[in-house]
């Protein structure tokens, strides 16, 4: 019998982490919710300030920071380009999967339920990405964006 070995969860002790929990928090979860359930998405307010979004963008230019860049147009996925974030990933990144995980757990259980399905997702965001990595999906999903002038994002399946 194997064990899965169970990862520390990384965490982000600084203010800048705890002001971003601080406004994943704040958002009205069962307003976002219903929205969701009625129209498929939901506004939850800006999680990231205006210096936030530059410095991450910043970050698209250094090669290092990312494990695999897709040219949108080569796979008819529209046009621009995203990057893969490799790990270590960016402290926003880190600090807003580890808030909102808990508040979309209950949304993506619920949902799961009314199609009379068992919810595999366990009650953390360390669990989860455990159950994935012994799963064998060890790469990481954290993007970045980047369009020019006229480029957009058609509906597609990732590679």
């Amino acid at each position: 019998m194997s064990t899965v070995q169970t990862r520390p969860t990384t965490t982000t002790p600084s203010s800048r982490a705890s002001a971003w929990r601080d406004r994943v928090d704040a958002a009205d979860w069962n307003t976002v919710g219903s929205e969701l359930d009625t129209y498929g998405c939901a506004l939850i307010g800006q999680l990231l300030e205006p210096s936030d979004t530059a410095e991450i963008a910043a970050l698209y230019t250094d090669n290092s920071r990312f494990r695999s860049t897709i040219d949108m147009a080569r796979h008819r996925f529209g046009h621009g380009e995203y990057r893969y974030f490799a790990e270590p990933f960016p402290e926003a990144v880190i600090a807003l999967k580890q808030a909102l995980y808990p508040r979309l757990l209950p949304i993506a259980r619920n949902w799961w339920t009314k199609l009379g399905r068992a919810t595999p997702w366990p009650d953390t965001l360390g669990e989860w990405l455990d159950m994935c990595h012994a799963a064998g999906q060890t790469r990481s999903t954290p993007i970045l964006l980047k369009y020019g002038r006229g480029d957009w994002n058609a509906l597609h399946r990732d590679l």
